[in-house]
């Protein structure tokens, strides 16, 4: 989305909650007789493990009660943000959405999304990424999370003498570059290691800013989400640019990657830098030969990927309806829901109780990938907190990928923080 975009959709949505202070206790559906209606918009059609999951979760909780009756949407995900802006536009959005988590305090901002009225006791359980906080209130809540990791195989790193890391003791800058260069000189892979580079999503942001703060950067001042500047063009900011950039000049790394990540797979890399949603595919090619590794420790402590879709109510809730899609939120909440989200996407359960009773023999005790729930709680770190944040992950993206091309470390780093600096002026986020 880019700044006049913001700038239309923000003005609109202000319109709209003007225009309706005074109808939206009309626009329920509900005609005084059987329950309320509360209608949920989800971004998951086309998931079919998550969908199953949702429609159980609506179908028991509509069950429960005489009083409300969930209805639900379903939007593809990549034509569910345009849907929602159309919607808040035209003040036609529904009473329950659920939102990327880091794009929450934009819509928050706009007006789209009001504070849940979840407690801190209701969410005392919960993984801090995944519970979506904007001005010290609780706006959102998400199943599951998901995080960073990178993959490898025993197998190589042990016939190369590479150390395995550990959570305890990941690989500081210095190993893991000698890691890199060991296995490039072996001859056995086109590259050492795959960074994602060609994916045109959100993960640029999402997976290479954890690398800038690892090194002591950020993307933008966060006690007061004023500026980047003095933080994406530091010092910092430019070594890791700089080293990043040298990842692909040096052919360490490649500058494209197939759609599917396949290169890993094929054994044309020996490290795939990626989500933990990935490990079915790895484990189904590789088996107990497959390694989940934390990510190195560039100086400033390892930093993870965290965040990601979370539910909350919107301000076209009418008071009917606002009471009882709160009393969705909470019963959707029970660690067996969250269990079975796990247990359909390999994602890290939402809380620690919830882990104890998947099936599929990913998060339970002793499983492969019990020590990610821990890790993300310990280096995750969310993307910035500000309505800024589409822009800054836009600016970001872009600007990076120009870093991956060829382009001059420090102007790329100046360029991104005269993006993010006019649009946060421009839309005075923080006044």
């Amino acid at each position: 989305m880019n700044r006049r975009t913001i700038g239309v959709v923000a003005m609109a949505a202000t319109l709209a909650v003007v225009g309706s202070a005074c109808s939206s206790q009309d626009r329920d559906g509900w005609d005084g007789t059987g329950p309320v209606p509360i209608s949920l918009w989800t971004h998951s059609a086309g998931n079919e493990g998550e969908m199953e999951v949702i429609s159980q979760i609506i179908d028991d909780y509509n069950a429960s009660t005489d009083a409300y009756e969930v209805v639900r949407q379903d939007f593809p995900q990549d034509a569910y943000n345009t849907s929602v802006q159309g919607a808040a536009a035209s003040n036609d959005l529904p009473c329950i959405l659920d939102v990327d988590g880091p794009i929450m305090p934009n819509w928050a901002w706009n007006g789209w999304l009001v504070p849940s009225g979840l407690t801190e006791s209701d969410v005392a359980n919960f993984l801090p990424s995944t519970v979506g906080r904007y001005n010290d209130e609780i706006y959102t809540v998400g199943y599951w999370d998901a995080t960073t990791v990178m993959f490898s195989r025993r197998s190589v790193l042990e016939g190369l003498d590479i150390r395995i890391p550990t959570v305890e003791q990941p690989w500081t800058a210095s190993e893991f570059d000698d890691a890199l260069r060991r296995i490039q000189d072996s001859g056995q892979f086109d590259h050492a290691v795959d960074w994602g580079p060609s994916d045109q999503s959100e993960w640029y942001t999402y997976a290479f800013s954890p690398l800038l703060q690892s090194f002591g950067g950020d993307l933008v001042d966060r006690n007061t989400y004023a500026s980047a500047d003095g933080v994406l063009n530091s010092p910092e900011s430019l070594a890791f640019a700089d080293w990043f950039q040298n990842q692909f000049d040096s052919g360490l790394a490649p500058r494209s990657n197939a759609q599917d990540r396949t290169e890993f797979r094929n054994g044309r890399v020996a490290i795939q830098y990626s989500g933990n949603w990935g490990y079915l595919q790895n484990y189904t090619e590789f088996g107990d030969d497959l390694l989940v590794l934390p990510p190195p420790d560039f100086g400033d402590g390892p930093k993870v990927g965290v965040g990601s879709w979370q539910y909350g109510l919107t301000r076209t809730c009418t008071d009917r309806q606002r009471e009882g899609a709160l009393e969705y939120l909470r019963f959707s909440m029970q660690d067996r829901y969250i269990a079975q989200f796990s247990d359909v996407t390999s994602l890290i359960p939402a809380t620690t109780t919830a882990a104890e009773l998947t099936t599929s023999g990913y998060y339970g005790p002793g499983e492969p990938l019990e020590f990610l729930t821990p890790m993300s709680e310990q280096f995750g770190l969310v993307r910035p907190v500000t309505p800024a944040y589409p822009v800054i992950s836009q600016v970001f993206q872009q600007q990076f990928q120009n870093l991956v091309a060829g382009e001059d470390p420090e102007q790329v780093l100046d360029q991104s923080v005269r993006e993010i600096d006019a649009d946060i002026n421009a839309a005075r986020y923080n006044r």
